[in-house]
């Protein structure tokens, strides 16, 4: 196996030859006579004083030690490592006690971990098992300087805690490379947000998100996360300058109507009441929608700033880029693929020659300040109801919209300038207005183009027509 230098090379202590045989003796009582040609032939490896120290390891036990040491270059061997035999009964139970409620802690600084072709496979039960406080996450890196390469974490069974994410960075200047994480566990699942959100929820629900960021300068580069579960994608609640580079992001999606058609379960127990109001002023669920079961694909919570989403796709998710913070984000050449909405963005975000369908839900929610836009709408559509294209509202934004490949959307759906997006973003609810004040809008669609009370001094440059503007001193100029 081919070793790299790790990100820091930095002298480590000097590891005995008498210590390295001893770890190669154990080993091959433990895993037997090829384990043991593989064991010598790493620790052959391994440097001489003075250099980065690299280590081969060969079990959860090994990595989780190393995790918590600086400056190694760890690689582990291949294959599928079952988390409940690391943590068993009596382990579980020690760490309840000393209140250690991580899985697996990466508390070491400026190590590299190669971990191409390891998964490690959570059974969900254990999350019960542990009874974590509420937020727990389950992997966490809280040192800085480290890079993890190649892992893949998947999850059985259907357990819950009490909320939390898979995966936390909490430490700085962290990287995630070619991770692969599928989540499941939570409840209900089955409904997206219709009935589990807010401090009053119709069905109390345990939430199971996959990657959280809390630190600082943390990078992501082609990592996937697959959701099974009610919770978020990948998720900024913390820090700044995060780069996410050929991400990926997929939930599932469900109509309301085969919710609706549910003749028992919690959702047919509580008749069908939602959290939301719809358009007929009812808190209950509307047929002839499509729901996420999952949260946002891409989110940010807090007014972190300079974060990069490059090259990044979200699909079947909530809301795919949902980046409402007080600037510094920049979203290029990303796609949201048959989201409830595409993309939502506020001060001084900059979106560049990325795309999105309309498939389920608006591509576009624009609020805040000075935004600038660019999207090329891609042409699929479906039987579910669908309000509009776009929301704008605030002030100063550059907003333009092309067909993607010149393929025109076949069925109209509005861009709403001096409109807000609905509550929470729910596609039955109600839009709201909101006042747009020096907006340029370039409409290269085939959609239509609605204006409302509130807007005034508008430049609307547009190939679809206008339906209606009952705003004050907005120019609209045919596009050529």
């Amino acid at each position: 196996m081919k070793h790299r230098q790790a990100v820091h090379r930095v002298p480590t202590r000097h590891v005995p030859l008498e210590a390295k045989s001893s770890v190669a003796a154990s080993r091959a009582r433990q895993y037997g006579n090829l384990a043991l040609v593989w064991v010598v032939a790493s620790l052959v490896s391994l440097p001489l004083h003075g250099e980065t120290q690299r280590v081969s390891v060969v079990s959860l036990e090994e990595l989780a030690a190393y995790a918590a040491e600086n400056d190694n270059t760890v690689v582990m061997r291949p294959g599928i490592y079952r988390l409940s035999d690391y943590l068993t009964a009596e382990r579980l139970a020690e760490r309840r006690e000393n209140e250690v409620f991580q899985f697996l802690e990466f508390s070491g600084s400026g190590n590299m971990f190669h971990l191409n072709g390891v998964t490690i496979e959570v059974d969900t039960a254990l999350r019960t098992a542990l009874r974590p406080p509420i937020h727990t996450s389950e992997f966490l890196v809280s040192g800085n300087h480290n890079s993890i390469i190649g892992l893949a974490i998947t999850n059985t069974g259907d357990a819950t805690s009490p909320g939390g994410a898979l995966f936390e960075i909490s430490g700085a200047e962290n990287t995630l490379r070619d991770c692969t994480f599928w989540v499941q566990g939570s409840s209900p699942y089955g409904y997206g947000d219709l009935f589990g959100k807010g401090p009053r929820p119709v069905i109390s629900h345990r939430k199971h998100s996959a990657v959280l960021i809390t630190g600082d300068s943390a990078t992501l580069v082609g990592c996937r996360v697959h959701m099974r579960s009610y919770g978020h994608g990948y998720f900024v609640q913390g820090g700044n300058n995060h780069v996410f580079e050929d991400c990926f992001v997929e939930g599932t999606m469900r109509s309301t109507d085969d919710m609706l058609a549910e003749t028992s379960g919690p959702a047919f127990d509580a008749a069908f009441r939602s959290v939301y109001q719809n358009r007929h002023g009812e808190n209950r669920v509307t047929p002839g929608y499509m729901k996420s079961l999952a949260e946002d694909g891409f989110r940010t919570y807090t007014q972190a700033g300079n974060l990069v989403f490059r090259n990044c796709t979200a699909k079947y998710m909530r809301g795919g880029f949902e980046l409402r913070t007080q600037g510094g984000v920049h979203v290029e050449n990303c796609e949201a693929i048959g989201n409830e909405r595409g993309f939502w963005v506020s001060n001084d975000a900059k979106v560049i020659n990325s795309r999105g369908d309309a498939r389920y839900g608006p591509l576009l929610f624009v609020e805040g300040d000075n935004a600038a836009v660019e999207l090329f709408l891609v042409p699929t559509v479906s039987d579910m109801t669908v309000h509009g294209l776009a929301t704008i509202h605030g002030s100063g934004h550059q907003v333009t919209l092309r067909s993607e490949h010149d393929e025109h959307r076949p069925r109209p759906l509005p861009i709403l300038i001096g409109y807000s997006q609905p509550s929470a973003g729910e596609g039955m609810s109600p839009y709201g207005e909101g006042p747009a004040r020096r907006v340029t809008l370039r409409n290269e669609t085939t959609m239509p183009v609605k204006i409302g009370e509130t807007a005034e001094e508008n430049r609307i440059i547009t190939n679809g027509p206008v339906l209606h503007d009952a705003g004050r001193q907005n120019e609209v100029v045919p596009s050529q």
